[in-house]
């Protein structure tokens, strides 16, 4: 049997942490790395041109999800893209570099020890955010996420950050640990281009003889040996070409598949609930049943009233492209999202949510992100969003079929929690919304007119809300939890998240989060990489 797919380490995803993981372990020139990825090498130019992130939707580099109809959102499914490609959903997102408050990191510390608190994670923050020097390629052995200022904004986004101090917020710097306000967005870009992880750490890191990548490279199962003690992983099943090969490991499994594709894999490597293991005749290796549960998932609703020229809808002039590929300015540089913020609602206050805590993100984009982004930008706008940060609400991720090939059932339960709390305060963020709009620095780039929803201008603001909210919202691309980490013996993986009831097998991605950040999950996806590689190599 050929050995050629053997090594230490196998690392299955090339995503947000994968990537990060599989760098970092093969600093160690003493052991090999092989990084699985089942999307294809990152070619393409619309992955590296910011403002074309929506383009990539349903295509080649997108696993194309979509959740099962979800009755609070008028039985609507709701289209979940997810990264298939070297970097992952770092190839496809929106770019925004949000870490999150640090009470969200202290309590995963409460839940998973002192080793996640925000103290003992901000070292990893300050040596991912590191920029370097572009004209140096052999920097990034060093390991860096570039974080830019945005080089292009729009006119619209300086309006509403001036709505927004209008409105009586504060307007602060970004990336705050506590008291963050308002901010143009931080990014994930190099000269005006994205930088996936795929160009922050595997770039850098490709020649090192001790890393093999192998992209087109779908795992089927985990495999293990089960005799005398606890199950040992002892590497997996991997379809490249058509063929299906075993790839040993001398050492560990880590899976890096995002909160959607890692619990897929782990039901079917016969980790997760036994009975529903049964129900696809799968073989039960640890009786699991916090395996695709907890599935938590940012909802945004947003509000898209028609403004003056100069947004993002007339990015696809050919003028603008000839500006971005010779001198990377010009709309094609933006993120889209290019400002946000935080506020309390009411909500908050009568829930007993912890003092000084957002519980709604307000996000801003100068276009009308409607259709989901799938479809092209109607008319000159804007969209002012309201971002439901900690919901209450849970959903699952489950097996279609014991085939790796059919598409796990998403089902996020979107405003599903029973006191209704989730749906309020969407909806008062929403309102809002409705006031930073009705700001004269909105106005005064605004025309009275609606892109979303249509005939807005002759509804009221909550009638709009609720549509908005109903009929339009959809997810910000931030599921996590589904293989969450605790030193509870119910969760999937420890503190140094192994997998519990096996040996030889760890998680590092979103799906390990306990609860979800108030935030964007990629800078704290990458945080996790860069901690499981730490805790691996024993520093």
């Amino acid at each position: 049997m050929s050995r050629d797919l053997d090594a230490d380490y196998i690392v299955v995803g090339a995503g947000s942490a994968g990537a990060a993981l599989a760098a970092r372990l093969s600093e160690d020139p003493a052991v090999s790395v092989l990084l699985l990825e089942a999307g294809g090498p990152d070619r393409a130019l619309e992955l590296h041109v910011p403002a074309a992130f929506s383009k990539l939707f349903r295509g080649a580099y997108d696993w194309n999800y979509d959740t099962v109809p979800q009755p609070a959102l008028e039985d609507r499914t709701v289209f979940w893209p997810r990264g298939k490609t070297l970097g992952g959903s770092s190839s496809l997102n929106a770019m925004m570099w949000v870490r999150g408050f640090a009470a969200d990191y202290d309590a995963w510390a409460d839940a998973a020890g002192s080793r996640w608190s925000w103290d003992a994670l901000v070292p990893y923050f300050r040596r991912i955010e590191h920029t370097q020097d572009p004209a140096d390629p052999t920097q990034g052995a060093d390991g860096a996420q570039p974080v830019e200022h945005q080089r292009d904004p729009r006119p619209h986004t300086a309006a509403f950050l001036n709505a927004a101090a209008e409105a009586g917020y504060p307007v602060t710097p970004a990336n705050l640990p506590s008291g963050q306000g308002f901010s143009q967005t931080m990014v994930t870009h190099r000269r005006g281009a994205r930088a996936s992880t795929a160009d922050a750490y595997l770039r850098p890191a490709r020649s090192r003889r001790n890393l093999r990548i192998v992209t087109g490279a779908l795992v089927r199962r985990v495999t293990f040996d089960t005799g005398e003690g606890s199950p040992q992983a002892t590497g997996v099943y991997v379809e490249i070409d058509g063929v299906t090969r075993h790839a040993g490991a001398r050492r560990e499994v880590v899976l890096c598949g995002g909160a959607v594709n890692t619990p897929q894999l782990l039901m079917l490597s016969g980790i997760g609930p036994s009975a529903h293991l049964a129900e696809h005749g799968i073989g039960v290796v640890v009786d699991a049943p916090d395996v695709g549960a907890n599935l938590q998932d940012h909802l945004v609703a947003g509000l898209a009233p028609e403004a003056t020229g100069g947004t993002l809808y007339g990015a696809e002039r050919p003028a603008e492209l000839v500006r971005y590929l010779t001198r990377r300015t010009g709309m094609l540089t933006s993120n889209v999202a290019e400002a946000y913020g935080f506020v309390r609602t009411e909500v908050a206050d009568r829930t007993g949510a912890p003092e000084a805590l957002p519980d709604i993100e307000i996000i801003f984009a100068s276009a009308p992100y409607v259709g989901e982004g799938l479809v092209p930008l109607p008319a000159e706008g804007i969209t002012v969003g309201a971002i439901l940060l900690q919901p209450r609400s849970r959903g699952t991720i489950r097996l279609a079929s014991a085939d790796p090939v059919d598409k796990p059932v998403i089902d996020p339960r979107y405003l599903s929690d029973p006191d209704g709390i989730d749906e309020q305060t969407m909806l008062d963020g929403l309102a809002v919304c409705e006031r930073l709009i009705d700001t004269a620095a909105l106005r005064a780039v605004t025309t009275g007119g609606w892109v979303q929803p249509v005939g807005g201008e002759r509804m009221t603001p909550a009638e709009r809300a609720a549509l908005s909210l109903h009929r339009y919202s959809h997810t910000l691309y931030h599921p996590v939890g589904t293989a969450r980490m605790g030193e509870d013996a119910a969760y999937v993986v420890d503190p140094e998240l192994r997998v519990r009831g096996v040996d030889g097998l760890r998680v590092a991605d979103a799906s390990v989060m306990p609860r979800i950040i108030r935030g964007h999950t990629n800078a704290p996806a990458i945080v996790i990489g860069e901690v499981a590689a730490a805790l691996i190599r024993g520093r």
